[in-house]
């Protein structure tokens, strides 16, 4: 079944988006004074500077150089608003922090995580919030190595394991890049269906939300797609 599809769980639906971004300023407001879409602020930039920041931060962290940073500078500007460069969609995986791994500072990147990195429909919410009113250029789908919910959704797929409660809505939901992956009969699956769903979340941010869509065809705003290896601390653009 398809996550566009509408279902209890969170999937996406195309009738679940927002309207306008001056009704989200109004719902959500007081993390930033944003008069319409993409409304410009300190951190305004192109999409490509935006994933060039991520890219030089990545250098630091693998060069295990990080940017200096006192905590407590810049936290009376963040109380009154937030700048993202970028917003992801994670896994929950508490290996995977992508504010340390990007070497980026508090109110840089909006981060949205779950299990799988998939689009939920809540998910897609926040980041029709995040370019709308924060005015985000970069919005990146981030998979990782050794990813639980790939290795789950693998074992429902070929072996027809029955999962406890609601992650089978889980292994459904990522059941469309993970099943591309198994037709393809890669040498490595796992690495396959993990590079697969991330493929698959960046066709949903770019298709599901006419919010999205309309900001991307624009130019305003880039999908991107990457994998963390755990292990050596790596980022591969997908």
């Amino acid at each position: 079944m398809c996550l566009l599809c509408s279902r209890d769980g969170g999937a996406v639906s195309r009738r679940h988006v927002f309207g306008a971004a001056s009704a989200l300023g109004l719902m959500l407001g007081g993390g930033a004074r944003a008069a319409g879409p993409n409304a410009p602020g300190p951190n305004a930039i192109p999409p490509d500077e935006a994933l060039a920041r991520l890219q030089e931060g990545h250098a630091r962290y693998l060069a295990n150089a990080p940017m200096r940073q006192d905590p407590a500078a810049g936290r009376a500007r963040l109380a009154t608003a937030q700048h993202p460069i970028a917003a992801f969609i994670s896994c929950a995986d508490s290996r995977v922090v992508p504010d340390r791994i990007f070497d980026q500072a508090p109110g840089s990147l909006f981060v949205v995580r779950v299990a799988g990195n998939y689009v939920t429909r809540d998910g897609l919410a926040s980041l029709e919030y995040g370019v709308a009113v924060l005015g985000i250029p970069l919005l990146v789908v981030l998979g990782h190595s050794n990813c639980g919910a790939v290795a789950a959704t693998l074992r429902v797929l070929q072996e027809d394991a029955k999962l406890p409660g609601y992650l089978p809505a889980l292994a459904e939901a990522m059941r469309p890049g993970v099943a591309r992956a198994i037709a393809q009969q890669p040498e490595d699956l796992t690495t396959a269906a993990t590079v697969e769903n991330v493929r698959h979340g960046m066709e949903v941010l770019g298709s599901a939300s006419t919010l999205l869509t309309a900001s991307v065809k624009a130019g305003r705003v880039k999908v991107a797609g990457a994998v963390y290896d755990i292990a050596s601390g790596g980022v591969r653009m997908v």
